[in-house]
């Protein structure tokens, strides 16, 4: 199936050199952001070239891209795996969110310390149940981020659970706005402003280093940067 697969990248290769946006191509991405945003924008660009195999693995663990066969990965957050070299799509900005029923039951923190009193709804796949904060310039702390860690009221490893859960009066949870905007549009959650904002984090795009990146990866990637906007359109003011 390797052997297979190298003739059909070499042939593509060879196509594309010619400027035909030809062959297969392998991606990985998360199932939330996949089905809400990442299909969507997929399919005019599937339309504009029908000659590119595309195929999508869903998953929201942190797949080997190149152990895994992948072209490339999609993946919100940091860049942990340096054998991978990235292209930025958009920002994704993250918010502290919780049902209005929690709120009124519990209240609504307006500090860290206050917010380390509260139970969190954590995504698994990140590992400790924790959230990062960077400190401001001239903080006089050696730590570049304040870590909240926090009593865990219920750990998931998939996005549209930890809203559900937001949702069901069941904690506070550290959401990105492309899963948490509908809700708080439709009053289902209430941002929770602490005086500080969550790390910086990214929609991005990545590639086993080492690897030349095909045409139409490349194609795929400014589509994408297109279709998503910055500020993304799924992010408003709040």
């Amino acid at each position: 199936m390797r052997i297979t697969r190298d003739v059909e990248s070499a042939a593509a290769d060879i196509a594309e050199r010619r400027g035909a946006m030809i062959g297969p191509m392998r991606i990985s991405a998360p199932v939330t952001f996949g089905r809400l945003h990442l299909g969507p924008a997929l399919y005019p660009f599937l339309a504009r070239y029908p000659d590119i195999e595309l195929t999508l693995d869903l998953d929201d663990r942190r797949v080997d891209a190149s152990s895994g066969g992948f072209d490339a990965v999609i993946r919100h957050g940091p860049i942990l795996d340096s054998r991978l070299m990235a292209w930025r799509l958009a920002p994704s900005r993250r918010v502290l969110v919780a049902s209005p029923a929690y709120i009124r039951d519990h209240g609504a923190p307006a500090s860290i310390s206050e917010l380390a009193d509260h139970k969190g709804i954590f995504y698994t796949n990140r590992g400790a149940a924790d959230w990062r904060f960077p400190r401001p310039p001239g903080s006089g702390s050696g730590e570049d981020a304040t870590v909240v860690r926090r009593r865990l009221g219920l750990g998931l490893n998939n996005g549209d659970m930890i809203r559900d859960a937001a949702i069901a009066g069941l904690g506070i949870a550290l959401l990105p706005m492309f899963i948490a905007g509908p809700a708080l549009k439709a009053g289902e959650l209430a941002l929770i402003d602490i005086g500080m904002q969550p790390e910086d984090e990214f929609i991005f795009i990545a590639h086993p280093d080492g690897r030349h990146p095909s045409a139409k990866l490349r194609a795929l990637a400014d589509h994408l940067r297109s279709a998503f906007g910055s500020p993304p359109y799924w992010d408003f003011p709040g």
